[in-house]
């Protein structure tokens, strides 16, 4: 029996599988399946929310190199000459309390040295970062919540204790977009994962999909050639031409514009994905140069030095360089920065990244861009001033390690608006707590924000019957950091 009846119009998600089946998938859904690109596209890059800055910003983008695992700053930036000379004493006021059981004041193993026109104490370990001090400003009165890795780092990527929240990158490039239309406008390096909490980090939660972060494996192997499917799977397609590819990509749009002028239906999760391809399209050529760190001078290489971290660095300026809102570079998988056993551990560490950290800030200065960029090394929380006595943490006999403290760490910045050679706050004269010109994780939200032209009172978005912030109910921008 015959049927008359009009057929009625694909929906936009009948259009998208089927479509997509014809496609043999194009290592299109491989790319949106391992996040491999998540921004949306218009001639100018990826549109931002805020059509508006409330402030005229000192920074357009933000590299935020962290060291993983809660680095210590009473061996790295905050000098504490009292810890040397009550070294096995009890500190004053009774034991710490954080999280495992801690036994007298341990004094630093690394000696500390002046640096730069204001007499900036750097310890041995970062002697390159050191030589840079003129031009960063040491925070040495962070503080946090809670003593352990997952809340903590949660904390200073999300602004809130619990998973479930927007990452920093996120909320960045939700408010500003991106300025390149063929790379994604938020990018997490690290040479492998699972990282702790993992993907939460630079998730985009109940934002918008297209603005949550990029995962690169930046890893660093001695003496093999640069591949572009090493860096990100399925970025390049052997077995379809480019433009066979763009004349499906077409074919696939058009189909959607129809539906949508037919139907009107709206589905923003539907709409990331078809954005996500055009992304996925465009970076088979754009990624596999930018990430090609081997076009760089002898001379750059150099100032780099070899490694992931110093990969990932260099990966970090160039991505910056090609209007990348926002870069996160972690140091490696798991805890590495976690000195519970020995703190002698923090010799390769720092020697990993001392170098290139400080051939960040040099680089994009050489490059003109550090007046505009923010440069963060930082971490999730501190260790304590004392040794680490409980030994559910140690191994080989080794007691020669501290716990996690939350009450004060350090970090550093550069760029961007920031004031070069000072150092803002201070702990304790034992280092256990941060006691002048205390920063909250919040307050560095909040500037950092503000560094961008964006007043985090503002930058808000619906969910859940309330108007959420990066910096939840709290957050004071610290101005005395502000060039």
């Amino acid at each position: 029996m015959a049927c008359n009846h009009t057929p009625r119009p694909l929906t936009r998600r009948e259009a998208l599988t089927q479509v997509g089946g014809g496609f043999g998938l194009v290592a299109f859904a491989n790319m949106i399946n391992s996040s491999v690109a998540k921004a949306e596209t218009n001639s100018g890059g990826l549109p931002g929310a805020l059509k508006t800055l409330h402030f005229k910003p000192r920074a357009k983008r933000v590299i935020f190199l962290f060291s993983n695992g809660g680095m210590s700053h009473v061996d790295t930036f905050d000098h504490k000459p009292m810890l040397a000379k009550y070294d096995g004493q009890p500190l004053p006021g009774g034991a710490i309390l954080t999280q495992r059981k801690t036994g007298n004041l341990m004094k630093s193993p690394y000696q500390f040295q002046r640096y730069g026109k204001a007499d900036t104490m750097v310890s041995e370990l970062w002697p390159n970062v050191g030589g840079i001090s003129d031009k960063i400003c040491v925070v040495n009165s962070m503080y946090a919540d809670i003593p352990n890795h997952e809340p903590s780092i949660t904390l200073m990527n999300t602004g809130a204790n619990v998973i479930g929240r927007p990452s920093l990158g996120s909320w960045i490039t939700y408010g500003l977009g991106s300025e390149n239309q063929n790379l994604p406008g938020y990018v997490v390096l690290c040479p492998s994962q699972p990282i702790t909490i993992g993907t939460p980090l630079w998730s985009s939660a109940f934002l918008p999909a297209m603005y949550q972060g990029t995962y690169v494996k930046n890893e660093w192997i001695e003496g093999e050639p640069f591949k572009a499917a090493k860096v990100i799977p399925n970025v390049t397609n052997s077995d379809i031409t480019a433009a066979v590819q763009r004349r499906d990509l077409k074919f696939l749009n058009k189909l959607n514009a129809m539906n949508l002028e037919k139907v009107g239906e709206k589905d923003s999760q539907l709409e990331a994905s078809i954005k996500t391809m055009e992304t996925a399209f465009a970076m088979q050529t754009s990624a596999p140069e930018v990430f090609d760190v081997s076009k760089e001078s002898k001379a750059v290489l150099d100032m780099y030095g070899p490694g992931s971290t110093a990969l990932g660095c260099l990966m970090a300026v160039r991505l910056a360089e090609k209007g990348v809102r926002m870069v996160q570079v972690y140091y490696s998988k798991g805890d590495p920065w976690d000195a519970h056993a020995d703190i002698m551990s923090y010799k390769k560490l720092a020697k990993d990244s001392d170098r290139p950290f400080a051939a960040v800030v040099r680089d994009l200065e050489q490059r003109g861009m550090l007046e505009d960029t923010l440069v963060i090394g930082g971490t999730e929380f501190g260790r304590t001033p004392a040794l680490q006595t409980a030994n559910d943490m140690v191994g080989n006999g080794v007691v020669n390690g501290r716990d996690h403290n939350h009450y004060g760490f350090s970090l550093w910045l550069a760029g961007g608006g920031i004031k070069g050679g000072i150092v803002h706050g201070a702990t304790d004269d034992f280092g256990y707590k941060a006691v002048e010109k205390k920063v909250h994780v919040h307050d560095l939200h909040a500037t950092i924000l503000y560094l961008l032209g964006i007043d985090h009172l503002k930058l808000t978005y619906p969910y859940s019957g309330r108007e959420f912030r990066l910096t939840d109910t709290a957050g004071e921008v610290v101005h005395d950091i502000i060039a």
